[in-house]
């Protein structure tokens, strides 16, 4: 078995301009989704990021604040889960809320595999 991070990233104005309605339903299918995997064996953890944060950059460490809420897409958040392979990864990456028709359908997931050599 294999760990991916699935990396989510979406626009924050969609939070924004939605309804409580469409926030809370929005809300049950990623509770539904998370418990699922869970369930399933194949969630090995993950946490939501909040919005603030710094960013630094270069040898001159220069510090920047970020994520910046004006961007078109920041990062909202990960899991790391169990998988066989990449393909089965990407199956299950599907079911995430945020790209699935019945969601608010507007991020993005990236999928990366996790290495297992040690630096």
């Amino acid at each position: 078995m294999e760990k991916f991070m699935f990396i989510f990233r979406n626009n924050p104005s969609t939070y924004q301009t939605s309804s409580p309605e469409a926030l809370q339903a929005d809300l049950a299918r990623w509770m539904n989704w998370m418990n699922t995997l869970a369930e399933s064996g194949k969630l090995a953890g993950g946490e939501q990021l909040m919005l603030e944060g710094r960013v630094i950059t270069g040898a001159k460490q220069i510090m920047t604040d970020g994520p910046f809420t004006e961007a078109k897409e920041i990062v909202g958040g990960y899991v790391i889960i169990n998988a066989e392979s990449l393909d089965e990864a990407v199956e299950i990456a599907k079911g995430c809320p945020d790209v699935s028709a019945d969601g608010l359908g507007q991020g993005s997931v990236e999928i990366r595999q996790i290495a297992v050599e040690n630096f």
